[in-house]
């Protein structure tokens, strides 16, 4: 189920308007949540090759739209969520549209390898989340988060 789903995401509707990143972000963001697949039969390698050829297949619709700008496919692991996240966005690796700090990545293992270890079960109560400090917040106690890892295929015109 889970490569069939990474998959059919090559073919889902795609929006590259650089003037409306929320559009972009609503029509080309997916997830899939921790319960939505039996991964122990899964290898990381399975799945990263599943989302590489993902990513050269956007490629390509994108080449074929005759886009010109630089363009991003992108997958993270939402622990909060315990999602497998992916989206394309007509952004460079160093500008995705996340509110938190974000290391780019070219190894897409150790996240796919997060999230298939991610086997808790059920959602995460809200009085288990964590509370998270805005920037400003975090800057004037000295406090950080962690930057999450987010993998990164250049598949615009700029790549």
């Amino acid at each position: 189920m889970l490569l069939t789903w990474i998959a059919e995401v090559a073919d889902e509707p795609l929006v590259l308007e650089p003037s409306d990143r929320r559009v972009e972000w609503e029509t080309n963001t997916w997830s899939l949540g921790a319960a939505d697949e039996n991964r122990s039969s899964l290898s990381a390698d399975e799945v990263v090759a599943a989302f590489e050829r993902t990513a050269a297949a956007i490629q390509e619709r994108i080449l074929g739209l005759n886009f010109s700008e630089a363009a991003t496919f992108y997958v993270w692991h939402d622990e909060q969520a315990r999602q497998l996240r992916c989206s394309t966005g007509s952004v460079a690796p160093d500008a995705l549209p996340f509110g938190g700090t974000y290391v780019a990545s070219d190894d897409l293992g150790p996240i796919v390898e997060g999230f298939l270890a991610d086997n808790k079960p059920g959602s995460i109560a809200w009085s288990d989340l964590k509370d998270v400090q805005s920037r400003s917040a975090q800057t004037e106690t000295g406090s950080e988060i962690a930057p999450f890892h987010v993998w990164v295929s250049s598949v615009g015109a700029s790549h």
